[in-house]
Protein backbone atom coordinates (compact mmCIF):
# COMPACT_ATOMS: atom_id res chain seq x y z
CA UNK A 1 0.00 0.00 0.00
CA UNK A 2 2.86 1.90 0.78
CA UNK A 3 3.96 2.09 -2.67
CA UNK A 4 0.67 3.00 -4.28
CA UNK A 5 0.05 5.69 -2.05
CA UNK A 6 3.39 7.40 -2.70
CA UNK A 7 2.68 7.11 -6.61
CA UNK A 8 -1.02 8.75 -5.76
CA UNK A 9 1.12 11.20 -3.90
CA UNK A 10 -1.28 10.20 -0.45
CA UNK A 11 -1.58 8.37 2.47
CA UNK A 12 -1.74 4.95 2.62
CA UNK A 13 -5.57 5.40 4.03
CA UNK A 14 -6.37 6.22 1.19
CA UNK A 15 -5.95 3.54 -1.50
CA UNK A 16 -7.12 1.09 1.52
CA UNK A 17 -10.25 2.95 0.95
CA UNK A 18 -10.29 2.75 -2.52
CA UNK A 19 -9.73 -0.90 -2.39
CA UNK A 20 -12.80 -0.85 0.13
CA UNK A 21 -15.07 0.97 -1.80
CA UNK A 22 -14.09 -0.99 -5.36
CA UNK A 23 -13.34 1.64 -6.77
CA UNK A 24 -9.77 0.19 -8.20
CA UNK A 25 -9.01 -2.75 -9.22
CA UNK A 26 -7.47 -5.16 -6.83
CA UNK A 27 -6.10 -9.00 -6.62
CA UNK A 28 -5.86 -10.76 -3.58
CA UNK A 29 -2.93 -13.37 -2.52
CA UNK A 30 -3.92 -14.78 0.73
CA UNK A 31 -3.98 -12.24 3.22
CA UNK A 32 -1.73 -9.80 0.76
CA UNK A 33 -3.55 -7.57 -1.61
CA UNK A 34 -1.89 -5.75 -3.91
CA UNK A 35 -2.95 -2.95 -6.70
CA UNK A 36 -1.51 -3.74 -10.65
CA UNK A 37 0.45 -0.64 -11.43
CA UNK A 38 -2.20 -0.53 -14.20
CA UNK A 39 -4.78 0.34 -11.86
CA UNK A 40 -3.30 3.26 -10.44
CA UNK A 41 -2.43 4.76 -13.97
CA UNK A 42 -5.78 4.68 -15.20
CA UNK A 43 -7.30 5.90 -12.03
CA UNK A 44 -4.58 8.66 -12.20
CA UNK A 45 -5.86 9.18 -16.15
CA UNK A 46 -9.49 9.14 -15.76
CA UNK A 47 -9.14 11.61 -12.97
CA UNK A 48 -6.59 14.07 -15.06
CA UNK A 49 -8.95 17.36 -15.70
CA UNK A 50 -7.05 19.04 -18.72
CA UNK A 51 -6.31 23.12 -18.69
CA UNK A 52 -8.64 25.67 -20.76
CA UNK A 53 -7.42 28.15 -22.49
CA UNK A 54 -8.62 31.18 -21.48
CA UNK A 55 -8.64 34.83 -23.70
CA UNK A 56 -8.72 38.38 -21.74
CA UNK A 57 -9.60 41.48 -23.49
CA UNK A 58 -10.75 44.64 -22.11
CA UNK A 59 -10.30 42.67 -18.36
CA UNK A 60 -13.05 40.23 -19.07
CA UNK A 61 -13.18 36.63 -20.72
CA UNK A 62 -13.83 36.16 -24.43
CA UNK A 63 -14.34 32.69 -25.86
Amino acid sequence: MQEAAELLGTSVRFPRRLIQERRIKFVKLGTHVRIPESALLALIAEGTVEPVNVAWSGGKVVS
